[in-house]
């Protein structure tokens, strides 16, 4: 055994729930792009969706109550804090996206909320491998490249939100603009959460290679 491994805690705890977490947060990220790519039975897709938020709420709070019933940690209580909380907004955001799909009753969905739905499961699938690579620590460049990627797939999803409005507001139908701006609005913004956990994790890269 290592210096490193003799200073730090070797209480794994964490790092499973995490990885539980992400794993949660891909799986809601796969599950949206099948949503938006076939807007069909979409009540039981919505429901589906929504049973991965509640597992991840409970992930959750599993975390929290192991830090606090926790002396020493493997992270910083701070950084065991942020990742919980982010990873649960990125997941909140997905549900909230495919509950306004739903009650909003769109027809169906477009060539916007598809790529942007693309991307938020290409962010989740590069969160979920960050959040592996936290347990050992032993390739911090790759998880700050994997960081990387989710934030340049975030700037995308800036793009595409642009180009959504601009074409929404070529439209006559006040009631369609609202409710499509609104779910355009809510998917990019679960982009922005998965940067958030992206920063988190470059964060405790960083600070613990």
């Amino acid at each position: 055994m290592g210096l490193r491994e003799l200073l730090i805690p070797q209480d794994k705890v964490f790092f499973d729930l995490f990885e539980e977490q992400a794993g949660i947060v891909k799986e809601a990220g796969e599950k949206l792009v099948i949503l938006a790519e076939d807007f069909t039975n979409v009540k039981e897709k919505r429901q589906c969706i929504e049973k991965l938020e509640h597992k991840g709420d409970h992930v959750t709070h599993n975390i929290y109550e192991q830090l606090n019933r926790t002396f020493i940690t493997p992270l910083e209580p701070e950084e065991i804090s942020r990742l919980a909380s982010t990873l649960d907004e990125v997941l909140d955001y997905i549900d909230g996206s495919t509950e306004k799909m739903f009650y909003y009753g769109i027809e169906n969905t477009d060539v916007h909320m598809i790529e942007l739905a693309k991307l938020i499961h290409m962010q989740t699938i590069e969160i979920e491998e960050a959040v592996k690579g936290i347990r050992t620590m032993k390739n911090p460049k790759q998880i700050e490249e994997r960081c990387i990627e989710v934030n340049r797939l975030e700037n995308l999803a800036d793009d595409v939100l642009a180009h959504a409005v601009t074409d929404l507001f070529r439209t006559q139908h006040a009631v369609t603009i609202i409710k499509l701006k609104d779910i355009y609005e809510h998917l990019e913004q679960a982009t922005d959460h998965c940067e958030d956990v992206a920063n988190v994790l470059s964060d405790i890269a960083i600070r613990h290679s």
